[in-house]
């Protein structure tokens, strides 16, 4: 991971959703849980998970899910 070989002390996350909706799947929110919890664990804090989908984005963070 280049966030681990660059030492970043944080880090955010994004993808696209081909489909135009940026709303989160369960599995976008679960994926966000582990990668919160590995950070943790080696120091690296996930600022935020963004989802761009259309010409909207969701960003877990804003919106509670961590």
């Amino acid at each position: 991971m280049p966030a681990i070989r660059r030492c970043s002390a944080s880090l955010i996350c994004a993808h696209n959703h081909p489909s135009g909706d940026p709303e989160p799947s369960i599995e976008d929110i679960n994926l966000t849980k582990r990668l919160i919890a590995a950070g943790e664990i080696i120091g690296i804090e996930v600022l935020d998970h963004v989802i761009i989908g259309g010409n909207r984005f969701y960003s877990l963070k804003e919106h509670g899910h961590f």
